[in-house]
């Protein structure tokens, strides 16, 4: 295997030819709402000593472990974010801002979603301005959560201090699989066990009672102390210090000297790369040595302020039904839901879709998994899996999000959606329906369309044969 690929293969974690398909990068952390406020200076203002900034571009974008997962996603893996964040306006963009990037797994944030607004004049960041107080009490018990670390190829906890990280002491514990912790000054002292630990010198210096003799004997220190797989020191231009559990030292230097320029978001880019490294099969020394390389070019491209996202509003359709659902209450909007298997997709589903959407302002699509499928219809179906029936549908100009439930009935999805109008097709016979009992407890009303004769995918399926 030539050096090129092999440094692909620790990036991505492609399965490739005889390789098993590796579980997801989950991450566990903090996330904030980062905006950069872009201008010009060229003057003072009349009124006091401060320059003027014309502003010229607003570019928004997850910073915190939000920004570590979005990088790790953009690095072709599955991610998994795990993340408390606020029922505000804040937290309702930054929702925007991760939806179509990875899965997002939300938990409840006490106070406001912390917002950071830096202005930047040329390259340069003038002043920054800080809101929002948010925090986690008490480490919630989250059934989704629990599941995403359990089918986790590694995990990484990015610590920004607002109590998130505590969840990973009661998830983490017995997982067989590589754990990478990016700690924080106001965060938690990592858990014992680790693969890697990933602090700035600052953060080593704190997470070491004084004397601090430098990062070579704190690395060698938190390694004992923190029963860990090995600590990487990180160093800025100098790369970093990693000390192995073995005892041994190695100094990883930065293939790239970037300095003076914007640093912030370089401990996510390494965390990030280095876990999906040690995900993919790497030892710790190719792990931080990757992510020492990918943090210092990462740098040399601009940073966080590089890095550019597509902000998903409720008129940009974002895929995430969630989000929709949210951001659908949020406008006062009436969300529209219907469910079913849309196994090859015909006239008859297009048409009930199209009708359903005029009903409100967005449409959800609740589909059957493949298991649940082969559960109701049998063996021989689905034709066409989940992955590519939720594709076709998210195609649909009338479709706004896609959301397949593994259950037999559409009854979690339901709550989970919480939607003004539920709809079902004409072949519905009447009765009592299996998701009724949901449907009265929300409040939701149900609305029967009739379908196009003649169509079905069964018929399909019988003139193909």
């Amino acid at each position: 295997m030539t050096g090129q690929r092999r440094s692909a293969d620790l990036r991505h974690g492609a399965p490739g030819r005889g390789r098993p398909v590796l579980g997801p990068l989950v991450v566990i952390g903090d996330t904030l709402l980062d905006v950069d406020v872009e201008g010009d200076t060229d003057r003072l203002c009349p009124d006091a000593p401060v320059p003027v900034v014309d502003v010229a571009a607003e570019h928004a974008r997850p910073g915190g472990a939000g920004l570590a997962a979005l990088l790790a996603a953009r690095d072709g893996a599955e991610v998994v974010l795990i993340t408390a964040i606020g029922d505000d306006p804040a937290g309702r963009r930054l929702c925007g801002l991760l939806s179509d990037e990875l899965d997002l797994v939300r938990l409840p944030l006490r106070g406001g979603t912390v917002h950071k607004t830096r202005i930047r004049a040329r390259g340069q960041t003038l002043l920054r301005l800080d809101t929002g107080d948010g925090t986690v009490g008490q480490a919630p018990e989250h059934a989704k959560a629990a599941e995403a670390v359990a089918r986790a190829g590694a995990v990484l906890v990015a610590d920004y201090g607002r109590g998130v990280a505590r969840l990973a002491r009661a998830l983490l514990p017995g997982r067989g699989v590589p754990i990478v912790w990016d700690p924080h000054p106001r965060g938690d002292r990592p858990v014992a066990g680790c693969t890697l630990l990933t602090p700035s010198e600052a953060e080593a210096e704190l997470l070491c009672p004084a004397p601090y003799a430098g990062p070579d004997r704190a690395a060698r220190r938190l390694v004992r102390e923190l029963r860990a797989g090995a600590v990487a020191v990180t160093l800025g231009t100098r790369g970093a210090a990693l000390a192995l559990a073995d005892g041994s030292l190695t100094q990883i230097p930065a293939p790239v000297r970037a300095g003076g320029q914007d640093v912030c978001g370089a401990g996510d880019r390494l965390a990030s790369a280095a876990a999906l490294a040690l995900r993919a099969g790497a030892t710790v020394r190719e792990a931080v040595t990757l992510g020492v390389g990918e943090a210092s070019r990462f740098v040399q491209r601009g940073g966080a302020a590089a890095v550019r996202v597509q902000e998903q509003r409720l008129g940009d359709r974002p895929r995430s039904a969630v989000e929709v659902a949210e951001l659908t209450r949020a406008s006062g909007g009436r969300l529209i839901a219907t469910g079913g298997c849309f196994d090859l997709l015909h006239a008859g589903h297009v048409s009930l879709l199209r009708r359903a959407r005029a009903l409100g302002d967005a449409l959800v699509v609740c589909v059957n998994s493949d298991d649940s499928v082969r559960r109701l219809k049998g063996r021989s179906r689905p034709v066409v899996d989940a992955l590519d029936r939720a594709e076709v549908l998210r195609a649909l100009s009338c479709v706004d999000a896609v959301l397949v439930f593994d259950e037999d009935t559409p009854a979690r999805a339901i709550e989970l959606l919480r939607p003004d109008v539920w709809v079902k097709g004409g072949d519905y016979a009447g009765g009592i329906l299996p998701e009724t009992e949901v449907l009265d407890r929300l409040g939701a009303h149900t609305v029967v369309l009739s379908l196009l004769p003649g169509r079905s995918t069964t018929n399909v399926i019988r003139e193909i044969r």
